[in-house]
């Protein structure tokens, strides 16, 4: 396979930036009211119906969102797998990722479709770049295998009418090794990403997702907080990896630039 057609798989699998995953995550941290998120492996988008925690996801989606837009390169919320050089043998296995995936999504092109086949939205709501669709069954089962036409999440843009499906989320368990990782997702194809470092406020005190220091906010993804010693002091609580392994993948992305130009 050429270098050119190399990149363009690529692209296919990681068009989608690690970063846009990091919001929905930690409102769903606050949603789900904190105590849920020790056990938690994946995005598991949804609330009980509970106002106050329906409420506090969307305020720490709120107060996450502004911070998100200024991240840093050297982000030490978000850790990556390391990059491996690209070789005929993961292009082919990258290649046969893509086809599998683009067929089991083309029924999801209807998202009402994914909701009866048991796909959540997470904070529908709220104004997202990107809304995850999330299965629990397949977020469950994922932790002990690895199916490409099976993905966690359904990844959609909102729409006028309804959503536009672009790609797909894999999850794998947090303890997960690079090696098991890459013999999921070939890691000289894609980065998979998890959410590190991670101070959030107390349960029952939603209202500290806005608190600042020197123009940041403390807690959440992007927030100021990124050690265990200053968790300790802002009486927040620690996680020092938030969910498992993650990785976007956009199979459409040929048509949409076709359609829609570069991304």
């Amino acid at each position: 396979m050429t270098r050119i057609h190399q990149d363009a798989v690529a692209r296919c699998l990681a068009v989608l930036s690690a970063r846009r995953c990091a919001l929905q995550a930690f409102a769903l941290l606050a949603a789900l009211a904190l105590p849920c998120a020790g056990r938690a492996q994946t995005h598991e988008h949804g609330t009980s119906g509970d106002p106050e925690r329906a409420s506090a996801g969307a305020d720490a989606a709120r107060a996450v969102h502004d911070a998100m837009a200024h991240g840093s390169h050297d982000d030490p919320h978000l850790e990556l797998t390391p990059t491996r050089t690209p070789n005929a043998a993961d292009s082919a296995r990258a290649r046969a990722i893509l086809s599998q995936l683009k067929q089991s999504l083309g029924r999801y092109a209807d998202y009402r479709v994914a909701l009866a086949d048991g796909y959540e939205p997470f904070l529908p709501n709220v104004r997202q770049r990107i809304h995850h669709f999330t299965s629990r069954r397949r977020a469950v089962a994922s932790a002990f295998r690895f199916d490409p036409a099976e993905p966690t999440s359904l990844l959609y843009e909102k729409t006028r009418d309804g959503y536009r499906l672009v790609g797909a989320m894999y999850t794998a368990p947090r303890r997960a090794s690079a090696e098991q990782l890459d013999e999921r997702v070939p890691l000289s194809i894609a980065q998979w990403h998890a959410h590190v470092n991670i101070c959030v406020p107390p349960p029952g005190e939603r209202q500290r997702w806005r608190e600042t220091a020197n123009g940041r906010l403390k807690f959440g993804p992007a927030g100021a907080i990124a050690t265990k010693a200053e968790c300790d002091a802002a009486a927040g609580r620690w996680f020092p990896q938030l969910f498992g392994w993650m990785v976007h993948v956009n199979p459409f992305e040929s048509e949409s630039t076709k359609r829609e130009g570069a991304h």
